[in-house]
């Protein structure tokens, strides 16, 4: 256990262009080596490449059905039990639910070599808010180990 106090959490702010929270983290899962006005550049240009078919449609609320597809509802976590190591499901916490759907979406657009990172963010995006793509692949998985383990579910903690 921590023998200090807990960290206190800070308080994001919200980007400048469209005044959203989740645009921001976006933009801070995209940045590397604190380069935060290409990550920027690109999350803005990849959110304009995604509108350019939408134009009726608000570029956030894509955005947002591309994230919340790609949370994972349970995800299985390691538990020593006897000498045996089991995987448990859990259910996964809110923001952790975000911070994982996130890091999917930006990962998979970075494996795509050969492609500019604002299509690739931006292809991302679209299939995701389909429900389709690496990142739904990927949460479709954590949930099939998570449903395998079931079994031991009674031994979270």
């Amino acid at each position: 256990m921590a023998r200090r106090r807990r960290a206190e959490k800070r308080v994001a702010l919200p980007d400048a262009k469209f005044e959203s929270l989740v645009v921001n983290r976006l933009i801070s899962a995209v940045m590397s080596d604190g380069k935060r006005s290409t990550a920027e550049r690109i999350v803005y240009g990849a959110i304009d490449i995604v509108n350019e078919n939408n134009h009726d449609s608000n570029p956030l609320d894509l955005l947002q059905k591309a994230i919340d597809n790609a949370k994972p509802r349970l995800e299985v976590k390691s538990r020593r039990v006897g000498g045996a190591t089991y995987q448990v499901p859990t259910e996964v916490p809110p923001e952790r639910q975000l911070a994982l759907a996130m890091r999917w979406i930006v990962g998979f657009a970075q494996k795509r070599k050969g492609v500019a990172m604002k299509k690739a963010l931006a292809s991302e995006i679209k299939e995701a808010s389909l429900g389709q793509g690496n990142a739904i692949k990927k949460r479709d998985d954590v949930h099939k180990m998570a449903q395998a383990n079931r079994a031991f579910a009674h031994l979270r903690f």
